[in-house]
């Protein structure tokens, strides 16, 4: 999968906690999601310092476009562990100190061949 089919699947399947997605797509819209944190952070400093009614205005779509991003990161995230044969529910171990090791192994890890208890290979696809 490259950089434009997991942009692409990353918005098709912002709220989709079921099935699986591979390493690619994770870190690829990943990579996406940073990019763009980057870009509305900047604006959102220079937006800040206007106090203009348009400003106000693209603040409140940047934070509605924030919150998005993060409902479709976390669907991500729960669809990579899925990948793994890991429930979704493993991502709350990222509150504990330790728990970022773990979470970074897998989200390396390649996931199961074939199928498992999460649906099949999303590479298959591909």
């Amino acid at each position: 999968m490259n950089f434009s089919q997991a942009v692409s699947s990353f918005f098709a399947r912002w709220k989709d906690f079921n099935g699986r997605s591979s390493r690619s797509e994770y870190w690829w819209a990943t990579l996406f999601v940073a990019l763009t944190s980057i870009f509305t952070n900047i604006l959102t400093l220079f937006l800040g310092l206007s106090g203009s009614i348009v400003a106000i205005i693209v603040l409140l779509l940047i934070v509605i476009f924030s919150l998005f991003l993060t409902i479709a990161s976390l669907a991500l995230v729960v669809r990579r562990l899925h990948d793994t044969n890991k429930s979704g529910w493993w991502y709350l171990i990222i509150f504990t100190i330790i728990g970022i090791l773990p979470l970074l192994y897998w989200y390396c890890k390649k996931g199961d061949e074939g199928e498992n208890r999460f649906g099949s290979n999303p590479l298959d696809l591909y």
